[in-house]
């Protein structure tokens, strides 16, 4: 199966939420929002609200990798510098989000979030994978990697 890549990628910056068009190959060029300038990978997750989330997955063209977690959640905790070192390998080739399902409670009821923490692999804003339980750096890194159907 040959796979193409696409013209342009649409990326969500993570600071102001602008769609921003960019070709594929830039990606590891440290590009920058077009309508805020700031960086659009930081090499951390991004920590999302209700009221941002679906633009994220819905528009986003890369995978995207969700932490499903609550602060009061120990495992949770324990997986916190993990993700954030899985994130700083997964991108540019994923988006990494993080979601607190204390205070977007609306969005873990949408995706049937019954554990925590939870790993949820989006793409085209549909749920392609679910991996629940506290993991270290390179299972979320492997994972994410086998789950995701990427073009390049």
């Amino acid at each position: 199966m040959t796979s193409t890549t696409p013209e342009a990628l649409h990326i969500v910056c993570p600071h102001c939420d602008a769609v921003n068009r960019l070709p594929p190959a830039r990606l590891r060029e440290q590009p920058a929002c077009g309508k805020c300038h700031k960086d659009l990978f930081t090499g951390a997750p991004v920590d999302l609200s209700s009221a941002r989330f679906l633009k994220h997955i819905e528009r986003t063209d890369l995978p995207v990798l969700v932490d499903f977690w609550a602060p009061w959640c120990g495992p949770c905790r324990t997986m916190t510098p993990f993700y954030a070192q899985a994130a700083r390998t997964l991108e540019p080739a994923f988006r990494v989000l993080k979601v607190n399902t204390e205070a977007s409670q609306d969005i873990a009821a949408r995706y049937a979030i019954r554990s925590i923490p939870t790993l949820a692999l989006f793409q085209n804003g549909i749920e392609v994978a679910r991996q629940p339980g506290a993991v270290d750096a390179n299972t979320i890194i492997s994972w994410a990697r086998s789950k995701a159907q990427l073009s390049a």
